[in-house]
């Protein structure tokens, strides 16, 4: 890996918080780590930075102690904490005492988790042992700097102990965020936009609705012709309601790419969002239902509200799906939403087949576009149980009552968005985006 230049921890504190703000917190000893607290465009925060340049920025019961001050500190004050980390672990030096420190730090951490309020980290290069293992891998959102070498074993003490080298490339920034590990690789000078848009979410105060509701009577629709119109490649999915109803949008880690998950303000409202992908055309696997139950506890731990929502042909049926427990995740998200006490909206966009799709829907207030559907299976799937083939599809999409109105009628939706021929992906989308606020703002 060659050699680059890495700012240290003052060098990231006037790159990320407003000039002159920042108030140490330290002694004034030179140590690994510096603490304080500043304003990140207009807003206090508290900050913890390894200094890699003051013994590898290895963690010491003084530094810990330091870290520990600083986090109970910003709990007190009801402050997010930005934290940035460049070490090689504990101090080896001080063994053992050290080393059991990191508990400490946790406990801490964890704590103001516990109060509600954000924890945001940023790994540098490289991180590695029980700094990795403790602090470095609690924040609600966690990047890292491109090719920071990030992991829990460093590569040359893995080399002495077993006689070989660790493979190359897996202890890269890019590859732990390729793998789910973190939630991206963000350069230092990047820092100040991913921040402003994540507070944006975290700490700024809603503000009042501005999109129009879209208003008007829904009739009574053809289940098939609903079925056929939430399939066509144009129609308005997830990431148009994000694209054209969302502002200071922070997308999380994505494994399985058919489950998103980000931090958002729709129409002003800060939320959670987890939505189902349809342009990915995958069925959901329990990589991705686990994805979306990271979004929903993070919602609960940071008392946002959840909006979820629903697009999807069903949940993967497969010899892998079945050994990694899919119908275990399904009822783990479905008991997350329905003992989740933040407020929760759940948007019924297209496709809503399945469990996958139940694993999404039990919020409060269940909202749905004029031509979405919810079915145990898909019709075909329907018709060939019922009838062993699948020629009676559109019989059954309309004898099950699946419509958006079926479902108003039986209690299920509680609010339809009325949808129009002329409806373009943008248009669709600021419609949802507008119900949505509606219903996060009333609560």
């Amino acid at each position: 890996m060659a050699v680059v230049k890495r700012p240290g921890a003052r060098d990231l504190i006037d790159v990320v918080l407003d000039a002159g703000s920042f108030e140490s917190l330290d002694d004034g000893t030179e140590e690994s780590v510096v603490t304080g607290r500043g304003v990140m465009r207009g807003r206090p925060v508290a900050v913890l930075v390894s200094e890699f340049a003051f013994q590898a920025g290895s963690i010491g019961e003084v530094a810990a102690t330091r870290i520990t001050n600083a986090v109970r500190r910003a709990t007190a004050e009801r402050l997010p904490i930005l934290a940035s980390t460049a070490s090689g672990g504990t101090r080896m030096q001080e063994g053992a005492p050290a080393f059991v420190e990191m508990v400490r730090i946790s406990r801490a951490l964890m704590d103001h988790r516990a109060a509600g309020l954000p924890y945001l980290v940023h790994l540098r290069h490289p991180t590695t042992g029980g700094v990795y293992a403790s602090w470095g891998s609690l924040g609600h959102l966690t990047v890292a700097e491109p090719g920071a070498l990030i992991g829990f074993l460093g590569p040359k003490v893995f080399e002495a102990l077993n006689g070989e080298s660790f493979p190359a490339g897996v202890q890269t920034a890019e590859n732990l965020a390729a793998h789910g590990v973190i939630d991206g690789v963000v350069e230092s000078a990047e820092l100040p936009v991913l921040l402003d848009r994540a507070l944006g979410v975290l700490v700024d105060p809603a503000t009042a609705p501005a999109l129009p509701r879209r208003t008007g009577e829904t009739n009574a629709t053809d289940g098939w012709s609903s079925v056929l119109r939430t399939r066509r490649p144009g129609r308005a999915g997830v990431r148009d309601l994000l694209r054209y109803g969302a502002t200071c949008t922070v997308r999380l880690t994505e494994p399985d790419a058919s489950v998103i998950v980000a931090l958002t303000r729709l129409d002003g409202q800060p939320c959670v969002l987890v939505g189902q992908d349809r342009s990915q055309s995958t069925l959901l696997g329990p990589v991705a239902l686990r994805q979306a139950r990271r979004g929903m506890r993070l919602a609960q731990e940071l008392g946002l509200p959840l909006v979820t929502v629903i697009d999807t042909p069903g949940a993967e049926l497969s010899p892998a799906a079945e050994e990694a427990g899919i119908a275990g995740e399904i009822a783990q998200c479905i008991a997350t939403m329905t003992t989740l006490t933040v407020p929760t909206v759940s948007v019924l966009l297209g496709q809503g087949t399945g469990g996958g799709a139940l694993a999404l829907l039990p919020a409060t207030v269940v909202i749905a576009a004029e031509h979405a559907w919810l079915a145990p299976l898909p019709p075909e799937g329907a018709s060939a149980i019922l009838y062993g083939d699948v020629t009676h599809a559109a019989e059954l999409a309309s004898a099950q009552r699946i419509t958006a109105t079926a479902l108003r009628e039986t209690g299920t939706v509680h609010h339809i968005v009325p949808e129009r021929d002329d409806d373009t992906p943008e248009s669709l989308a600021l419609a949802v985006a507008a119900e949505c606020a509606t219903h996060l703002t009333a609560r």
